[in-house]
């Protein structure tokens, strides 16, 4: 599997185990997600705005699903054909 579909499928099942939870400094609700996949597809999808990592990467165990992650992901899913 070539690196490119390991980061698409990561994207996608980082938006489908989300979850939304309010944010004290934000009127939306983020969209969190666990991050228990291989830290470079995650670093490389930081890198693309599809999500954020945070400023300390290392010390917790969730992200942020951007805007861009989101409708990318819901892209892939339609690309994959998993609707």
């Amino acid at each position: 599997m070539t690196k490119e579909k390991i980061e698409d499928l990561t994207l996608i099942l980082m938006y489908l185990t989300s979850w939304k939870e309010k944010n004290e400094f934000t009127l939306d609700d983020d969209c969190m997600t666990w991050k228990g996949y291989d830290f470079n597809n995650l670093e490389s999808l930081d890198n693309k705005n599809y999500i954020s990592l945070g400023k300390h990467p290392y010390r917790t165990k969730r992200a942020y699903l951007t805007k861009e992650g989101i409708e990318k992901a819901k892209e892939l899913i339609r690309k994959y054909n998993l609707e």
